[in-house]
């Protein structure tokens, strides 16, 4: 990976970790599948209103197999595909363009002493991890 794109994504790591942003990244395939298997199951067992009830069921399993799997956000741009990382690097890069830096430490203080343009970070990265991830955000513990 070229160092430019590496630092910057080290740098929306930085960001994030001080922002304590958390994502989770929704698994819709592994909720409807528990939905649906379950519903399956239940007309096999119980006919007509076995399906209502494993519906029930599973549609409840689902939401619990995919919620509440929030992770820090710097893990999960680190796994991101080659391809993603362009394309989140391309939206920091908008922000960041206009700075000249040598390295990954004088990026992060120009970036982490200027209340703007870490906000823009913040914002451009917030608007990547919701728009192409489709991931749920929080922030703290």
């Amino acid at each position: 990976m070229p160092p430019r794109i590496d630092d910057v994504m080290r740098l929306c790591c930085d960001v994030s970790a001080h922002q304590q942003i958390k994502v989770a990244v929704k698994n819709s395939t592994k909720g409807a599948v528990a939905a649906g298997g379950v519903a399956f199951v239940g007309g096999l067992l119980a006919g007509p209103a076995g399906i209502a009830a494993g519906g029930a069921l599973g549609g409840l399993l689902g939401c619990w197999l995919v919620s509440g799997q929030f992770r820090p956000l710097p893990q999960i741009l680190m796994e991101l595909p080659p391809v993603q990382q362009k394309k989140l690097y391309s939206d920091v890069m908008a922000i960041v363009g206009s700075l000249d830096w040598t390295d990954l430490a004088q990026l992060v203080a120009l970036v982490m002493g200027n209340a703007t343009l870490q906000q823009q970070v913040t914002a451009a990265l917030l608007n990547y991890v919701t728009k192409e991830l489709r991931a749920e955000v929080r922030y703290g513990d």
